[in-house]
């Protein structure tokens, strides 16, 4: 009889987080932000959605666009002409962790490994887009937070993963001098909590860890590149673009609500990321 208790009780809560809003990604911080998808133009969508598969995704269709979903984050193929990779431009690359690099060699999946670092590889999509990985509980995956701050949802860095692989880090590239700056602005635009990756300036969001880096180069903003853009999934969505606005972000793109019901705003940091907030995107 206890045993048919604990089957109905799990039964019920997977019906309940199904239903969930928040089900298919991170649920929000304070602010009401979480990390939602990132959007790629690519030639070949077919092609790249068997590599992405490859990783571990799942393809699934969220409000009426097709997707290939991961624990925290969604990625969208969209076949479309690219200026470039991104690298070169402010994003310098997308990383994951995963429980096992030597599982998916072993699975067949080409993994260039770091000697100087072990646990960290990388793997390259059919339009060659690096995309970092890192093994569980590398020494690279953990992130402290800075002095005055404590968040439970950060401390996931510095504890193994349940799933095969999750969504970790966005790697930023900013002007020498600019990273302070850039985390300062993400924490204050979007309640993300300061703090150190490794040795990188940080930002952690519920999802996602933001990482800044500087570089003497000129880089390209996201618009346009293979990663054209990132997307936050935000909580009340209207409301906080007024925020936004109050506090001096001007938008490409005014909030609006779409025939689907899904919100919509676009907005580009002061480096040059395109990042596209959405509310309803998941459900």
């Amino acid at each position: 009889m206890m045993k048919r208790l604990v089957e109905i009780l799990l039964f019920v809560l997977v019906l309940f987080w199904s239903a969930s809003g928040w089900a298919q990604l991170s649920h929000p911080n304070d602010a009401g932000v979480a990390m939602g998808h990132l959007h790629y133009h690519v030639r070949d969508v077919d092609a790249n959605k068997r590599f992405w598969m490859s990783l571990g995704g799942t393809p699934a269709t969220v409000a009426g666009v097709e997707v290939i979903r991961f624990p925290d984050v969604f990625v969208v193929l969209t076949k479309a002409e690219s200026s470039g990779g991104t690298e070169g431009s402010v994003v310098n690359h997308v990383a994951f962790r995963v429980q096992s690099l030597a599982k998916l060699q072993a699975a067949g999946l080409k993994v260039q490994l770091l000697v100087q670092y072990p646990g960290v590889g990388s793997v390259t999509t059919p339009e060659g887009e690096r995309i970092e990985l890192f093994d569980d509980l590398s020494e690279n995956v953990k992130f402290t937070v800075d002095a005055g701050w404590a968040d439970r949802t950060a401390e996931r860095h510095n504890q193994r993963i349940a799933v095969p692989i999750v969504a970790h880090h966005l790697h930023l590239f900013v002007p020498e001098g600019s990273e302070t700056k850039a985390k300062a602005w993400y924490v204050k635009m979007f309640g993300a909590v300061p703090g150190t990756r490794w040795h990188y300036a940080a930002a952690d969001l519920p999802g996602i860890n933001m990482n800044f880096s500087d570089s003497k180069l000129a880089l390209a903003p996201t618009k346009g590149r293979m990663l054209d853009h990132i997307g936050f999934e935000v909580r009340d969505l209207a409301a906080f673009c007024r925020k936004l606005e109050a506090a001096g972000v001007k938008f490409d793109a005014p909030y609006m609500k779409a025939s689907s019901g899904i919100g919509r705003a676009l907005l580009t940091d002061p480096w040059g990321t395109s990042i596209e907030l959405t509310e309803g995107f998941n459900q």
